[in-house]
């Protein structure tokens, strides 16, 4: 599995409406890569959470996936539409 899919996964298991989440990975440069998370508006709040606990932990997940798996820096955005 890799880290979109892995993403993927995971964002999808926290919303109600998993089939309007869209996952996507860029490379930043030679050693970062994006991980750009878009969402239904309606579906922020609950991805966010209070004080932004819910986000601060899908990316340490996310960020523990990858180093895990040899990656050097990941970055995490988390959007909506």
């Amino acid at each position: 599995m890799n880290i979109v899919e892995f993403t993927d996964f995971l964002i999808k298991s926290l919303v109600r409406e998993p089939d309007l989440v869209k996952v996507e990975c860029f490379e930043s440069d030679e050693d970062t890569k994006i991980i750009e998370i878009i969402v239904p508006n309606s579906e922020m709040k609950s991805l966010i959470g209070k004080n932004g606990k819910n986000a601060s932990a899908i990316r340490t997940v996310i960020q523990a996936f990858a180093y895990t798996n040899k990656m050097k820096k990941v970055k995490i955005n988390i959007d909506s539409y």
